[in-house]
C-alpha cells in the first residue's frame, strides 16, 4: 500500500508543477504581449512568442466549442482518475506520464473556465520568400504536458506488450 501513496503523490506534484508553470507562463504572456497582435521574435524565420487565444482544441478543431470542450476535459480528468490504475503507476515513468496528462488538462481547463479560451504563446514557424509563415500550431505548457504524457503512456504500453517467442514466429509462417 506504501508504493501506491508515494505514487498518487508523484503524479499530483507534477501535477501541480505542470499547471504553476502553465499558468505562471499565460500570466507573463498576459502582461507583455498585447492579445493577437504583439509578438517576441526569438529565432528569426523559426521561433516567436505570441499571445493567441484558442476556443477549439489541438490544431484549432472545435473551434468555437470552448464550454463542450471544458466538459470533454472534465469528464477526461474523471475518467483518468477513475481509471489511473488500468495504467503502469508502480513506474516512475508511468506516474510522470500521468502527472503530465492531469497536469496539462488542468491547465488549459483554467483557461476555458476563467478566461473563455485557451492562451496560446509558443509558435514555431518557417519565413518563406515573399514573407509568408508556415507555421506548427501555437501551443503552450499545458499542451507540452499533454502530448508529452500521452507519448510516454504510448512507449510504456509498447514496451510491456508481450513479444511473440521465436517459436511461435515460425509456426505462424
Amino acid at each position: 500500500m506504501k508504493w501506491y501513496l508515494v505514487s498518487e503523490r508523484r503524479v499530483a506534484v507534477l501535477a501541480g508543477i505542470i499547471v504553476l508553470l502553465d499558468q505562471l507562463t499565460k500570466i507573463i504572456v498576459l502582461n507583455s504581449l498585447v492579445f493577437g497582435r504583439e509578438e517576441r521574435i526569438i529565432i528569426e524565420g523559426f521561433f516567436k512568442f505570441v499571445h493567441w487565444g484558442n476556443t477549439g482544441a489541438a490544431w484549432s478543431m472545435f473551434h468555437g466549442n470552448n464550454e463542450f470542450l471544458a466538459i470533454v476535459s472534465l469528464v477526461a480528468l474523471l475518467v483518468l482518475f477513475i481509471y489511473r490504475r488500468h495504467f503502469d503507476t508502480r513506474t516512475v515513468m508511468g506516474q510522470i506520464s500521468l502527472g503530465l496528462i492531469f497536469g496539462g488538462i488542468i491547465g488549459n481547463l483554467i483557461d476555458r473556465l476563467f478566461r473563455g479560451h485557451v492562451i496560446d504563446f509558443i509558435y514555431f514557424y518557417l519565413q518563406q520568400r515573399g514573407g509568408r509563415e508556415v507555421g506548427f500550431p501555437a501551443f503552450n505548457i499545458a499542451d507540452m504536458g499533454i502530448c508529452i504524457g500521452v507519448g510516454l503512456l504510448f512507449v510504456l504500453s509498447w514496451r510491456s506488450e508481450p513479444q511473440a517467442s521465436p517459436a511461435l514466429a515460425k509456426e505462424s509462417t
